[in-house]
């Protein structure tokens, strides 16, 4: 089954939270801070494979989160890093936050590697806030609270040469002739229901990748029929061939169903128009054929559109048609990618997320924000200089001031996540 979208779960492992400790050893009772900092929460990377065509695994397995750092401890030793996710995905495949549909990640090569989310940072253990009038610092930092989106897997795949045209037109036909592909024949609309690549082996030492992209349809580009999924296929590709039924066996006019295709890839993407093309004139084995094949040079011709005949059935006119196409090929650079117009997806700065307050019966105010989790990451502040300290943390970061702004009286409730106080200046 060939499987081009798929949806999954990503999440970045947690940072290890720093240790509260002091030295203790035979003849010391009052040592020093000596909590270790603790460990990095792992990465989620994507990793292009070259040994896979499709994102048929990820219909099974559609959550994938990193390992989280682990604690510090005492006597300065840090926590373990925790372990990366790599995921393997087909080369083409490009990763799209759900909920914005921007650009996180687009692997366009074998073994090319992107990291989408960055772990947890480990928090740092009691002995960084060690100062000469606060030795014995009994709170330290929490580990940083990773990141985790919904994201979409779109493949596209990615070949020199793409076969385009209407249904029954003998696409198929053609890359089982040039290819050591088989794919499904039928005289009916829409036997392929899925791209199909092949290796085209030229005679002069030519090779290229040759794509059958099905499902070009009248109104594609507004996704009737399966428009949508079949014509994000193509903006790869650096060449087009456009097949044509030239004998008209269904009363079909050739030069329309060009101008219909051309138009459905401009709708979808205009800068698909303007990729060189291509046209074979198919099914000249056909009497009929003939004249529709002069109107097709008449037309195109003159617009710098190459017209071939052929019979992609009977072998005819074949070996010209690939001749035309390795040259035109010889025009790009080998690792093109054609790309689309595209928002990139760019992770915000933890430290930097915005926070809210919301207030209930007029005194009890609800602090939140995924920013404020770092905010609030100390684990003791039952100590008198413990929560002078954090306090001062808070109208560093700017939260007391909003507090104010909003009508805080001493005396009324804060809360912050699990943590809850009266506020006093």
């Amino acid at each position: 089954m060939f499987v081009d979208r798929v949806k999954i779960h990503i999440k970045g492992g947690n940072g290890g939270d720093g240790a509260v400790s002091f030295y203790r050893a035979k003849y010391i009772t009052h040592g020093g801070p000596d909590g270790g900092d603790g460990g990095k929460g792992g990465d989620i990377i994507f990793e292009g494979s070259s040994s896979m065509n499709t994102l048929m695994d990820f219909r099974y397995k559609r959550s994938f989160k990193a390992q989280p750092g682990e604690p510090g401890s005492k006597r300065n030793r840090f926590g373990k890093d925790g372990e990366s996710v790599v995921i393997k995905v087909p080369v083409g495949t490009v990763v799209k936050e759900a909920s914005s549909n921007k650009i996180m990640a687009d692997i366009t090569r074998p073994n090319e590697r992107k990291t989408v989310i960055k772990g947890g940072k480990g928090g740092k253990g009691n002995q960084h806030f060690a100062t000469p009038t606060r030795q014995a610092p009994r709170y330290a930092e929490r580990g940083q609270t990773s990141k985790e989106y919904d994201v979409i897997l779109e493949l596209k795949l990615i070949a020199d040469v793409g076969i385009i045209g209407f249904p029954n037109v003998g696409k198929s036909t053609l890359l089982s002739m040039v290819t050591n592909a088989n794919p499904k024949i039928a005289n009916y609309h829409f036997t392929t229901l899925a791209p199909n690549l092949g290796v085209v082996q030229g005679k002069n030492g030519e090779d290229f990748v040759l794509a059958d992209i099905p499902g070009l349809v009248e109104g594609a580009s507004e996704g009737v029929g399966l428009g949508h999924e079949f014509l994000r296929h193509v903006e790869r590709t650096k060449v087009f061939i456009h097949v044509v039924d030239a004998a008209a066996l269904e009363g079909n006019d050739p030069v329309e169903e060009i101008e219909k295709i051309n138009a459905e890839l401009f709708n979808y993407n205009s800068e698909l128009s303007k990729r060189p093309q291509i046209i074979a004139a198919n099914k000249i084995d056909i009497p009929e054929a003939q004249e529709n094949v002069e109107r097709l040079k008449a037309v195109y011709e003159p617009k710098g559109y190459k017209v071939f005949p052929i019979s992609a059935a009977a072998n005819k006119g074949l070996d010209d048609l690939l001749a035309a196409v390795a040259l035109k090929l010889k025009e790009y650079p080998e690792n093109i990618v054609f790309e689309e117009d595209f928002e990139e997806f760019i992770e915000p700065d933890i430290d930097k997320e915005p926070f809210e307050i919301e207030i209930y019966d007029g005194n009890y105010y609800v602090v939140t924000g995924v920013g404020v989790e770092k905010m609030i990451g100390y684990t003791n502040i039952d100590t008198e200089k413990g929560f002078a300290f954090f306090q001062k943390y808070l109208r560093e970061k700017g939260i007391i001031d909003a507090l104010e702004e909003k009508g805080i009286k001493e005396g009324d409730t804060v809360k912050i996540y699990d943590l809850e106080f009266e506020y006093f200046k």
